[in-house]
């Protein structure tokens, strides 16, 4: 039986294959998907309409309970999801049954908040956000939606390292605590500025007359000089 705190979803057991049948299905508003894991360890295939699966993820839960065919609530997470690259219009959802007091690993996606605080983006730094994802594992109730890091205070030239993050209660980090960046604050190089027509003008003039004088004759400005001297 469902419980009040996790979104419920009813969805129906279905038999087609192929991306054919899965354009059918699209097409009356529902969405193919596959559930993993179980007892048997079999998977089922189950279709699902888009409407009710787009509430039950914006729930934000980790854990949702999903009734196949009527016959009972079952606990499962997202294991995998293919978006639309326009719409935001899930096209198909895989799922996998999981045991509530059993840990699982897990991915989360990384948040940076603060970013405009930082001292060393004020400064004029860069702040590149390097580690987006982080392995995890938790009870499955315990899953957050996402780890948000506090990086209002980095400086010029820092580097947060996963170690410097807290991990939220019942999570362990499975990264490297010292190797796994998170983010850095870089300051840009300067670029360096074109000389002018000027200065171009006289280095050109400059490398005619050494070059003039290694060859034991004059400059062409030199020759220039003394063919009219001549004529006078």
């Amino acid at each position: 039986m469902a419980t009040s705190n996790r979104p419920s979803l009813a969805v129906e057991e279905r038999s087609e294959r192929g991306s054919r049948s899965a354009r059918r299905l699209r097409r009356e508003g529902l969405v193919p998907g596959i559930l993993y894991g179980g007892g048997d360890g079999e998977s089922i295939s189950f279709k699902v309409a888009s409407r009710a699966l787009r509430l039950a993820l914006q729930d934000g839960s980790a854990v949702l309970d999903i009734e196949i065919d009527g016959k009972g609530a079952r606990p499962v997470i997202v294991k995998d999801q293919q978006v639309h690259p326009v719409r935001p219009e899930v096209l198909h959802i895989d799922l996998l049954e999981v045991r509530l007091d059993e840990k699982i690993e897990s991915t989360v996606m990384v948040e940076l908040e603060g970013t405009d605080d930082a001292p060393g983006v004020k400064e004029g730094g860069v702040l590149e956000h390097v580690t987006r994802e982080l392995n995890i594992e938790a009870l499955p109730t315990d899953l957050p939606e996402r780890i948000v890091v506090d990086v209002s205070a980095m400086e010029v030239a820092a580097t947060m390292h996963l170690s410097e993050v807290d991990a939220p209660e019942g999570v362990e980090l499975l990264d490297d605590l010292e190797e796994t960046i998170i983010a850095t604050i870089t300051v840009p190089s300067e670029v360096e500025e074109e000389p002018g027509v000027e200065e171009e003008t006289e280095l050109v003039g400059e490398d005619a007359e050494v070059a003039a004088a290694a060859a034991g004759g004059p400059a062409e400005g030199a020759e220039s000089e003394q063919s009219g001297g001549e004529g006078s």
